[in-house]
């Protein structure tokens, strides 16, 4: 696999490391980047948690003596709480959220419901939300707007997406969306073929 370093300034001797075979639309485009800040969408959030999660599981099976065990748990654990904490910043109940859109039971309507309290940083929820088999046309219809691209992907290829709402994001511009809506079943045929051609 091959690595490229990004272009940007770092502290001596740091690199920093990207994979080439993330999506394009997980690589989320911020005009806030201009002016040198960048907005902690959900998505952010919860990577970093994940991630302080997994360290602190690694150190759990580390041979270093108990005190600096102890120690770094307990930073590792207040920095897994303030992610949990903003999360709920984000969006209320965070995680019974995301639990009710992962199980098994969650119904259209519900889906539909959280996809509109939903605030728009709220990026993981909605995402989620966006590939989930049971979400509705009027809820996709709502996604295709989002202007997180990996959400309006999965609404371009999503079988409950409507005719209407797959012609609107053909003529998307800011990404190809117009390859995955000429192979939905749901695009009408003039649509399909005018896709193809785009």
């Amino acid at each position: 696999m091959q690595t490229e370093t990004l272009d940007f300034p770092m502290s001596s001797g740091a690199a920093v490391w990207s994979n080439p075979t993330m999506r394009r639309s997980d690589l989320v485009q911020h005009k806030e980047k201009e002016k040198g800040t960048v907005s902690r969408t959900s998505q952010i959030v919860f990577g970093e948690r994940q991630h302080l999660l997994r360290v602190l599981d690694s150190l759990e099976g580390t041979d270093i003596p108990i005190a600096r065990r102890q120690q770094e748990r307990r930073i590792l654990e207040e920095l897994i709480h303030a992610r949990t904490r903003e999360l709920n910043q984000i969006n209320v109940a965070w995680d019974e959220k995301i639990g009710l859109v992962l199980s098994a039971d969650a119904k259209p309507e519900m889906l539909e419901k959280l996809a509109k309290q939903a605030p728009e940083e709220d990026f993981y929820l909605l995402r989620l939300i966006s590939e989930h088999p049971r979400a509705n046309a009027k809820t996709l219809g709502k996604l295709a707007k989002h202007p997180y691209g990996a959400i309006r992907e999965n609404v371009a290829r999503h079988p409950n997406a409507d005719a209407s709402t797959l012609a609107w994001l053909s003529r998307d511009r800011s990404q190809p969306l117009w390859y995955l809506v000429a192979f939905n079943p749901n695009t009408p045929l003039p649509c399909s073929a005018a896709c193809a051609i785009a």
